[in-house]
């Protein structure tokens, strides 16, 4: 009897720690940009064709066991029905109106420029009610896939819903590595600062900014959200113009050269530190 106990015991463990979101990405990055015209568009759920939202692939693959950078297109009035996904995932509203909540939840929209967290496990609808809506995901894990609520389990994550109007913004006053003169805001979204660990976040660059993002880690991925840039590797690189919903990734100590003509945010995911000049 107590053999059986311990084995149950065992297998709950297990099934517990493997609902966890990974914290590292060991998948090291490279040079590379996706511009928002040749983003690769598909379903997020073949089997529905366009009843499903559309997806467009930035980094990774989301039918994978890997991590994943993809956009996702609402129509105005979609709203799933009740559901769960098996593993964690994190997003940023980039055009419209988004709502991520329990199906008995009052609708919360959430704006461009919000960001939310929806947990593996976690019962929930997505609503959109904009003429355009456009959400960039974030996943370190898959395969991504849809399940019913009979499925509903508890990874003891949490999920989160902030509004624009109730991100922190942080200036050069209070992080080391943003250059005081760069006037670069930043607002942490998730994750930690502790060595090889994953965080997010993003980055304001004011209108006029001309300057560098210099990777310091072994993963580094960039979503334009607002705004546009000018990025290129090197001075005498290749000079592409990267306005929302933009992607580009760095290798380890590679410089990006950015500067903008209107205010831009940048969600920049890493294994590690970035310096911003």
């Amino acid at each position: 009897m107590k053999k059986n106990i311990l084995t149950t015991l065992t297998i709950i463990i297990a099934v517990f720690v493997n609902a966890q979101t990974p914290t590292t990405d060991d998948i090291k990055s490279v040079n590379e940009v996706v511009t928002a015209d040749n983003v690769e568009w598909g379903w997020l759920n073949p089997l529905r064709g366009d009843k499903s939202p559309a997806a467009g692939k930035l980094w990774g693959d989301r039918t994978k066991n890997e991590p994943a950078g993809f956009l996702v297109k609402f129509k105005k009035g979609f709203s799933s029905p009740p559901h769960i996904h098996n593993i964690t995932y994190r997003g940023v509203v980039i055009k419209g109106l988004l709502h991520n909540d329990d199906e008995n939840a009052e609708k919360q929209w959430l704006p461009a420029g919000s960001y939310w967290q929806q947990p593996a496990g976690e019962a929930h609808i997505t609503a959109a009610d904009g003429e355009e809506n456009l959400a960039f995901l974030d996943i370190q894990e898959g395969p991504y896939l849809v399940k019913p609520t009979s499925e509903a389990f508890d990874n003891g994550e949490r999920p989160v819903n902030v509004d624009k109007t109730n991100l922190v913004w942080l200036n050069a006053n209070d992080i080391q590595w943003v250059s005081e003169k760069s006037n670069v805001e930043t607002a942490f979204l998730w994750g930690s600062h502790e060595k090889n660990q994953l965080r997010a976040a993003l980055l304001k660059l004011p209108a006029g900014f001309s300057g560098s993002i210099k990777n310091l880690s072994p993963n580094f991925r960039a979503v334009v959200i607002s705004g546009g840039i000018t990025h290129q590797f090197s001075k005498k690189g290749t000079k592409n113009q990267l306005d929302a919903p933009s992607y580009f990734g760095a290798e380890e100590n590679a410089t990006s050269i950015i500067s903008t003509t209107k205010e831009t945010v940048i969600y920049i995911r890493s294994n590690g530190d970035f310096e911003v000049k």
